[in-house]
Parts: C-alpha cells; structure tokens; sequence
C-alpha cells in the first residue's frame, strides 16, 4: 500500500516537472515573440528618422515602406 502511494506521488511529480517544462517554453516562446516585435518596431523608427534626417517627405517614407511591405 505505501509503495504504490510513494509510486502515485513519483509519477505525479514527473507529470508536473513535465508541465512546468511545457508552461516555461510557451512564456519563453511568447517572450521571444515580443522581443522580435519589440527589435522590429525599433528597425522601422529608426529607417523613418534616417529617411526624414534625408531630406524625404513624409509621403516619400510611406510609399516607400508600403511598397517594401508589398514585395
């Protein structure tokens, strides 16, 4: 009786190390996302500001990056 209870606990304990596993690759695979969006948002300001710092008008940087998202 005590063995199959100390048997019930070890295998509960290796299905929850498993979800832990699971729950810490899905907030490290949504915190990578975020990070990725975060980089992506910084590229783009800094190409608008190195395009306004240019001489290009605010029509000129939109065409430009519409048309670059289109290809």
């Amino acid at each position: 009786m005590a063995s199959e209870i100390l048997l019930s606990i070890s295998r509960d304990e290796v299905e929850r190390a498993r979800l832990m596993s699971e729950y810490k690759y899905e907030l490290d695979t949504q915190s990578k996302l975020v990070h990725a969006k975060r980089e992506g948002r910084k590229e783009l300001q800094q190409e608008i500001i190195d395009q306004l710092e240019s001489g290009k008008s605010p029509e000129e940087i939109i065409n430009n990056l519409v048309g670059s998202r289109e290809e």
